[in-house]
């Protein structure tokens, strides 16, 4: 993935553009399912896990380097891969629960601000670690959010 090439090859500013035009392209791709009648069946069960590649790569970078507890990024992978099993056993990709959204919208802005390279000429490292430690701070409400969300699809699928 490019993101973990550009992370690796010390490159902050390129991983967090390339982060937030990941984002960007998948929020524009949803609006644009929507717009046209909602999608398909193949794009609602490749939409979350495009999300989770997305969304993990960066994860699992900061619990290497530290910058978040390696045992709080296992635990949300393994909620991904419990929703994902159970989404794939969805007819229909298994819609993402309003808990799940904003999970997503929240570890998102929560990358974002970790991953705020320290080297940026407008703000400076004292203004990036204060946006580091922000992102920090959100990162546990959306890790709250996951496993909350992650009872919610659980339920729902015992009671389909």
């Amino acid at each position: 993935m490019p993101l973990l090439l550009a992370l690796a090859g010390g490159r902050p500013a390129l991983a967090w553009v390339l982060l937030l035009l990941g984002g960007l392209s998948d929020w524009a791709d949803g609006a644009l399912a929507r717009r046209a009648g909602g999608g398909s069946v193949w794009g609602a069960r490749l939409d979350p896990l495009t999300d989770k590649i997305l969304i993990s790569a960066p994860l699992l970078w900061l619990a290497h380097t530290g910058g978040l507890p390696l045992w709080a990024v296992w635990l949300l992978l393994a909620r991904e891969l419990l929703i994902s099993g159970w989404r794939a056993g969805q007819g229909s990709g298994g819609p993402a629960s309003l808990g799940g959204k904003a999970k997503t919208i929240l570890q998102f802005v929560s990358l974002l601000l970790l991953l705020w390279p320290p080297d940026w000429a407008l703000t400076g490292s004292a203004t990036a670690d204060w946006l580091h430690a922000i992102g920090w701070w959100l990162f546990w409400p959306s890790l709250l959010l996951a496993l909350s969300s992650a009872v919610g699809y659980v339920r729902a699928g015992s009671r389909g």
